[in-house]
């Protein structure tokens, strides 16, 4: 299960609404693909399809879809958005990583 924190899903349904998504219906799109200086790096995006391999999960309101490989590594992550003045932007806290880079955008196992 992914989680979404009320600040990502503010933020969420806001960047959604921007982009001609409809929270209720459309999905995030999480995934992780190799890249980035830990070795993996996190994928999100809008969807308004889901595929066979998708897993779907509702958290907080908002429509998750992961593929199954990716799934892999975000069991129980929880998605979070800072705001702050360390930087802008959503933020994945995995308690998977084993080792994450200063940027917080890419992790090892």
């Amino acid at each position: 299960m992914i989680k979404v924190s009320d600040t990502a899903k503010t933020k969420i349904a806001q960047l959604m609404t921007e982009g001609g998504f409809n929270v209720a219906n459309d999905f995030v799109r999480v995934g992780v693909k190799s890249g980035g200086c830990s070795g993996l790096s996190y994928e999100l995006d809008f969807d308004k399809t889901q595929t066979e391999t998708d897993k779907l999960f509702e958290d907080n309101s908002v429509k998750i879809v992961v593929d199954k490989k990716s799934f892999l590594y975000l069991v129980g992550t929880t998605l979070e958005f800072s705001g702050g003045l360390n930087g802008k932007g959503f933020v994945f806290n995995n308690p998977n990583a084993n080792r994450t880079c200063g940027c917080g955008e890419s992790f090892s196992l």
